[in-house]
């Protein structure tokens, strides 16, 4: 087994949230008076912290309109969006195959501890993971620090983990420290962009993913 850990980002990766994530933050941006953003430049900060994507989408926002902002961000996608969201066809069925492989799993994520506990909770798998990490309990992507505490946390060294995300910022992650990487093109970044990251592969689904770790991790 050349993978004894697998690190997921969540949004856009194992969940099919990017559709739900741009229309609420368009319409939290309204609500606060931030002007009007083509939707791709929203879809294109997927992936960062909450603050650092705010700050990225709009550069122009005042302080005083950041808590307001973040505030109804959490409000339209946790209940008002009608957008719906929800596991890609195969995440679950992927994460019992990899745990009864003795593989430990792992998410790295842009998301906020209470809005990943929050989600974890509601589709019951809170035990699914070996350990999580949120960007703001630690440094946003595509810094590394996240994918660094994991290791070391699980005791796992970075040749025996592989980074599996659908952005240009998990795979600058987990290059910035050396570590393999495979690239979702079903989420927010497209297949051109993340090639150009250097991942071992791009899988376009998660059949597909889980055939090649079985074949090549």
């Amino acid at each position: 087994m050349k993978y004894e850990l697998v690190i997921f980002d969540w949004d856009g990766t194992l969940a099919d949230s990017t559709g739900r994530i741009v229309d609420s933050m368009r319409r939290a941006g309204a609500e606060v008076g931030l002007p009007v953003v083509p939707d791709a430049d929203i879809q294109n900060i997927i992936g960062l912290g909450l603050p650092e994507a705010i700050k990225t989408v709009w550069p122009g926002v005042r302080a005083d309109q950041m808590e307001p902002m973040r505030s109804a961000y959490a409000r339209y996608f946790v209940y008002d969006s009608q957008i719906p969201m929800d596991l890609f066809d195969g995440a679950e069925a992927l994460l019992d195959r990899l745990a009864a492989g003795a593989r430990k799993v792992a998410v790295a994520t842009g998301k906020s501890r209470k809005g990943l506990d929050r989600i974890l909770h509601d589709l019951s798998l809170e035990c699914a993971f070996n350990t999580t990490r949120c960007a703001d309990e630690t440094q946003s992507k595509p810094h590394p620090l996240m994918l660094t505490e994991i290791l070391e946390e699980l005791g796992v060294s970075v040749e025996g983990a592989v980074m599996v995300g659908d952005t240009t910022y998990d795979l600058e992650m987990a290059a910035a420290i050396g570590m393999d990487s495979i690239g979702m093109s079903h989420g927010a970044h497209d297949e051109a962009r993340l090639r150009a990251c250097g991942p071992q592969v791009i899988c376009h689904s998660i059949s597909e993913l889980l055939d090649w770790i079985g074949i090549n991790g």
